[in-house]
């Protein structure tokens, strides 16, 4: 028999931990959640000029990790578990977790760059993908689909409905285009936590799963590969790539569940949500 989900209702006092608890906030949460959501959009948004071929993905970092500290802020993965970066670039087979580095980005390369900054004690996590100059139609036609599934998941995400129905929308989009859905990595809840209950995966059964309550705070982040599903590790312990070698794309919004829908906390204020960047 299933083990019942727990919910636990937080206020700004309370003392969080991830205990496998799902927490539900109040407006004090939405609100912190607002403030950091917008600032990793805004940090996306300053991102287009550089994403060109030549130019370091730890130049990238460096100007993330500035624009971060700029605003009050912290980067999140900045020594999260032995991280040493402000965020993770993922290029072209790369499915996540990329590590900034000397590498100069190439034309028709795609690229992820996810950034989570901490402000006020709240986690802003969001990812998009950019396009280095002129990409082949396969991959460009990639990135828009994954941003499709990022929002069909998203559309799924109501007081009521189940965890499984977010990944069973995002599962069946991709495999229409016949795309694989990543298995191996998924969305989680966040807010005075970077990670936390629950795990949100991108392929799974309609109807189930915890069910979704007002004030939950979760991530949508589905990583859709060209090729098969399969991912596996890199010898660095972070970078996870696909096993067919096979282009990857991801997405990720920070959300939480209102009374009659949900809220996107990272919404580029410039309309800026998905490539091309004009």
């Amino acid at each position: 028999m299933a083990a019942m989900t727990e919910y636990q209702h937080v206020t700004a006092e309370t003392t969080v931990y991830r205990d496998g608890t799902i927490k539900l906030h109040g407006p004090e949460g939405f609100e912190g959640m607002r403030k950091a959501g917008r600032l990793a959009a805004e940090i996306l948004d300053a991102l287009p000029p550089l994403v060109k071929p030549g130019v370091t993905t730890e130049e990238i970092d460096r100007v993330v990790r500035e624009m971060t500290l700029d605003a009050g802020a912290v980067p999140a993965t900045l020594g999260y578990r032995g991280y040493t970066h402000s965020c993770c670039i993922s290029i072209n087979h790369v499915v996540c977790h990329g590590i900034p580095s000397p590498k100069t980005l190439k034309e028709g390369d795609i690229v992820n760059i996810d950034v989570t900054p901490l402000l006020d004690g709240w986690h802003g996590d969001s990812s998009r993908m950019y396009i280095a100059g002129e990409a082949p139609l396969k991959a460009r036609r990639l990135v828009e689909v994954t941003y499709e599934c990022l929002m069909i998941g998203i559309a799924q995400a109501k007081p009521g409905a189940r965890l499984g129905d977010i990944g069973a929308a995002i599962q069946a989009h991709a495999e229409a285009h016949r795309y694989g859905v990543v298995r191996d990595f998924c969305g989680h809840g966040l807010g005075r936590l970077f990670h936390d209950a629950p795990e949100v995966v991108h392929a799974a059964r309609a109807g189930t799963g915890p069910e979704l309550r007002a004030g939950m705070f979760m991530t949508i982040e589905p990583m859709i590969n060209l090729g098969k599903p399969a991912v596996k590790l890199l010898s660095d312990g972070w970078t996870a790539v696909t096993r067919d070698k096979s282009l990857s794309a991801q997405f990720e919004h920070s959300i939480g569940i209102t009374d009659d829908g949900c809220e996107i906390f990272t919404l580029s204020p410039k309309g800026l949500d998905k490539p091309p960047y004009v």
